[in-house]
C-alpha cells in the first residue's frame, strides 16, 4: 500500500537520531517499530556478600547501571532502491556517538544513546526488511524532552536604619534574595546544570531540599567579568570557559545535589561580595528510571 510521509503507522513511536520510528519518513519508507525491549527498566548494580556462620548475606547499596535498549520492527520501501537507501539511513541513525532516542510517550522522554550491538536486518521481499538495532544509554534515566530552566543574580539586602533615640529604634533590612525554584516531575532524582557568569568573587550555590537539608557547592576561586563557571551535579564535573577543568577549586562536602522525585529544590545564589553583573543560570529536566 503506498505511503504518505509523516503518516503514523499506530503503535509505538520514537525518533532515533533523525530517523523516525513508528510512521513513515520523508522518503515513503514505513518504519514499523514492534518492539522497544529495555525502555521500560535500566539494568540493576547490586552485589551479596555472605554472612559468616550465620544465615543470609550482607547486600551493598543497589544502584541503577547502564540501559541497554533493542529497537526492531519492518521496513516497507516503495521499491528496492529505497529500501537499500532506509538500511543505509538506519546505519547513520544507530551512531558509534552520541544520539538522542526519543520515545513519544504522554510525556515525551528521551535518552542519549550510542549503538552498542550488531545491526540485524533481513530482507522478508526486496521491498520489505526487518531490523533489529541494540542502543544503550550510559545514563540510565529517561529525561522530558522539555528542558526546563531559571536565572538569578545574587540577593539585594536594602534598608535597614538605627534611629538616635532614647530609646534606639531599628527598622530591619530586608533581603530579597537571589533564588531559584527546580521542579522535578519525574519518578527519579534529576541532575542539574549551574552556570555561574562573572564577575563574581568565591560564589556559592546552596542547594535546599524539600526537608531543609542544605547542600552548597562553594567555588574558592573568584570569576572575572565574562568568565563562565559550568557545575554539572551529574557529571560530576567543573569547566571554566568552555573546557578548563576547575573541580578542585569546587568543594561538595554534602555530595552532589539531585531534584527529588516529585518534588522541588530551591537554589539560592551567594557570592563574598555583592556584584550587580552576577547570575547564576540553572538547566535541568525531569527525570524517570
Amino acid at each position: 500500500m503506498p505511503y504518505t510521509p509523516g503518516q503514523d503507522l499506530g503503535g509505538l513511536t520514537a525518533t532515533l537520531g533523525a530517523l523516525p520510528l513508528g510512521s513513515v519518513d520523508d522518503f515513503g519508507a514505513a518504519w514499523a517499530l514492534q518492539d522497544m525491549d529495555g525502555w521500560d527498566s535500566p539494568e540493576v548494580r547490586s552485589e551479596l556478600q555472605q554472612r559468616e556462620a550465620d544465615h543470609g548475606a550482607w547486600q551493598t547499596p543497589v544502584y541503577y547501571g547502564e540501559r541497554p535498549i533493542t529497537l526492531a520492527g519492518t521496513i516497507v520501501a516503495p521499491d528496492p532502491a529505497a529500501l537499500e537507501d532506509a538500511k543505509d539511513r538506519l546505519r547513520a541513525a544507530a551512531s558509534l556517538t552520541d544520539t538522542v532516542l526519543t520515545v513519544n510517550e504522554t510525556v515525551p522522554k528521551c535518552a542519549t544513546v550510542r549503538r552498542s550491538g550488531k545491526l540485524l536486518m533481513k530482507y522478508t521481499t526486496d521491498r520489505i526488511a526487518t531490523y533489529s538495532v541494540l542502543v544503550t544509554a550510559a545514563d540510565p534515566r529517561r529525561y522530558a524532552v522539555d528542558q526546563q530552566g531559571g536565572s538569578t543574580g545574587l540577593p539585594i539586602t536594602s534598608g535597614g536604619l538605627t534611629l538616635p533615640a532614647a530609646v534606639p529604634w531599628t527598622i530591619s533590612a530586608t533581603t530579597v534574595s537571589g533564588q531559584i525554584s527546580a521542579g522535578n516531575l519525574g519518578s527519579f532524582g534529576s541532575p542539574m546544570v549551574l552556570t555561574i557568569t562573572g564577575p563574581v568573587q568565591q560564589p556559592q550555590v546552596l542547594v535546599t531540599m524539600p526537608d531543609g537539608t542544605v547542600l552548597p557547592l562553594t567555588y574558592s576561586q573568584d570569576l572575572g567579568v565574562g568568565d563562565q563557571l559550568v557545575i554539572d551535579t551529574g557529571a560530576h564535573s567543573v569547566t571554566l570557559n568552555g573546557g578548563v577543568s576547575r573541580r578542585r577549586f569546587l568543594a561538595v562536602p554534602s555530595g552532589w545535589p539531585q531534584i527529588p522525585a516529585r518534588d522541588q529544590a530551591t537554589l539560592v545564589f551567594r557570592a563574598a561580595v555583592y556584584d550587580a553583573s552576577a547570575l547564576l543560570t540553572a538547566t535541568w529536566r525531569s527525570a524517570w528510571d
